[in-house]
């Protein structure tokens, strides 16, 4: 009895085909990190799109400026006198 057009009793994606048990495996594995990859792009773009990164976040608050960090550092090694340290705190926003 024939099965017509050259389709046997095997014929389909689960009748071997000749790819077997690898070809599922291998599938799985690239449809996994297909999703992973998505998963992640996602993840960076909210991040990115929302300004929280790795130092910066609810927990953190904004990063400071530079000029801040060089006024403390200054105010502790005895440079500048506390009047001075804080109007000029105030003036750059800290």
């Amino acid at each position: 009895m024939g099965y017509g057009y050259g389709y046997g009793p095997h014929w389909g994606m689960m009748g071997g085909g000749g790819y077997g048990w690898g070809y599922g495996l291998l599938h799985t594995a690239i449809t996994v990190a297909v999703v992973v990859v998505v998963v992640f792009a996602v993840i960076w773009l909210v991040r990115w799109v929302t300004g929280v990164g790795p130092h910066q976040g609810p927990h953190h608050g904004p990063r400071r400026s530079a000029g801040l960090d060089v006024l403390e550092e200054r105010y502790a090694r005895g440079e500048i006198k506390r009047d001075e340290y804080l109007q000029k705190k105030k003036d750059l926003g800290g």
